[in-house]
């Protein structure tokens, strides 16, 4: 009965791991969504970190904008010659109609250690395909 408990408790960490590598819930799914990407800012915060600081309209809720600073550090990635992204944190605001996203990420070349990793190659082409603009 151990052997089987172990065996469901590594499944379940690695069924984990691999949704912290997946894009993104397609959120233009979700009903009406008319988002207006109002910019993102990219700030080098130490080596690796960096800071992406995202502002839109016509958010739904902190998913949109998550989704938003996930894109620009995907792209981010690519352009430093890095293959990935490690999520740190995220804080998101909203002002009236103006959201905004205040995110930090890992950039590395080779799949960092953690849960909350992206492939930036495969992010950003989702990104495209959702309409997400990246840096």
């Amino acid at each position: 009965m151990a052997h089987h408990a172990g065996t469901i408790a590594r499944a379940g960490v690695a069924a984990a791991a691999l949704a912290a590598c997946t894009p993104a819930a397609d959120v233009s799914s979700m009903g009406s969504f008319n988002p207006d990407y109002r910019g993102i800012e990219t700030i080098l915060l130490d080596g690796d970190l960096v800071n992406f600081r995202v502002a839109m309209t016509g958010a739904r809720d902190n998913a949109d904008v998550d989704a938003y600073a996930r894109c620009a550090a995907a792209q981010y990635a690519l352009i430093r010659g890095a293959g990935f992204a490690r999520h740190v944190r995220t804080n998101v605001a909203q002002t009236g109609a103006i959201w905004r996203g205040d995110a930090v990420y890992t950039i590395s070349a080779a799949l960092p250690r953690g849960f909350r990793t992206i492939d930036a190659e495969v992010t950003v082409r989702d990104c495209g395909s959702l309409g997400i603009p990246t840096v």
